[in-house]
């Protein structure tokens, strides 16, 4: 009785280790996923004013031609984790991103991890790149991709390029799933509706620098923006993933603990039990020999 009793508080003992180190994964994740989304949101304020920018140069410069995507190399950017207890989180992006992927394209993953759930869908992704381990190091993500699709577009024969961006995205009631979003070209619906905008202001916008180098700018800062949104955007949900697994891990613990502490419980009534039927059985066994010696 006692061994077993010894090998239950054991366990509780382990399940309550167990626990903590449950809850301060599930505290981390909501501590870590705050300053990304502030990151985000800070980024989409970047990106409306670098479309503003956008807008006031086609108010002024006239109607932009647009390259077209039936030629141009085919780029996807996936962005995974690395950081790991978040469930099949690269698993189910990389099977998303080879549905999609068609023809010959070019992968850059974000993520060891991502890139061997990649090559698992069949698709190479090369060497992965690091992903952040900070909100400063989203940035340097961001300028390092953008320095890359540089370099593709250079090395491209028609030095044009159709980037895409693959990442777990927020949805509605705490949702998340795989999304695949158009960078490049530049989408024609939203450059339509900022050269039909009308300029609200009594002021004309003017600006100095050449025109396709201005142009070339607002696409760098509209590329930089986009990628930095993504890579925060991806870092939430991840956390998110982290959050939930760990929040139905915690849930399993607690059913485990109150399983073992219903067990001790049994166990230590029916030591009592045992120890007060010795008790009851030496108590009779007493009187009879008292009854006997009586007798006699």
């Amino acid at each position: 009785m006692a061994q077993t009793l010894e090998a239950l508080a054991r366990r509780t003992a382990s399940m309550e280790g167990i626990r903590s180190v449950v809850h301060t994964m599930k505290t981390l994740s909501v501590i870590n996923a705050a300053p990304y989304e502030h990151a985000a949101s800070a980024i989409a304020a970047y990106h409306d004013t670098v479309l503003e920018g956008l807008h006031a140069f086609a108010s002024q410069s006239g109607p932009i031609p647009l390259a077209s995507s039936d030629d141009a190399a085919q780029v996807m950017v996936v962005f995974g984790s690395d950081h790991g207890l978040c469930g099949n989180y690269n698993e189910a992006l990389a099977e998303h991103v080879a549905m999609q992927i068609t023809g010959k394209t070019t992968v850059l993953c974000v993520g060891a991890q991502m890139a061997d759930a990649l090559a698992d869908q069949g698709v190479d992704a090369g060497k992965a790149l690091f992903p952040p381990a900070s909100v400063d190091g989203v940035g340097r993500l961001a300028n390092l991709l953008t320095q890359k699709l540089d370099t593709l577009r250079e090395d491209s024969r028609a030095h044009e390029v159709s980037v895409s961006l693959a990442y777990f995205a927020r949805r509605e009631a705490g949702m998340q799933a795989p999304e695949i979003v158009a960078l490049l070209p530049l989408d024609r619906s939203m450059m339509t509706d900022l050269q039909a905008k009308p300029w609200v202001s009594r002021s004309l916008p003017y600006f100095s620098m050449p025109p396709d180098d201005l142009f070339m700018a607002l696409i760098r800062s509209h590329i930089f923006a986009s990628l930095f949104r993504a890579s925060a955007e991806a870092l939430v949900t991840e956390n998110a993933a982290r959050l939930a697994l760990m929040q139905q891990a915690e849930q399993s613990v607690d059913d485990r603990l109150e399983a073992l502490k219903s067990d001790t419980r049994a166990m230590r009534q029916s030591e009592i039990t045992t120890e007060l039927l010795d008790v009851i059985i030496g108590f009779e066994a007493l009187k009879k020999d008292r009854r006997i010696g009586q007798a006699d």
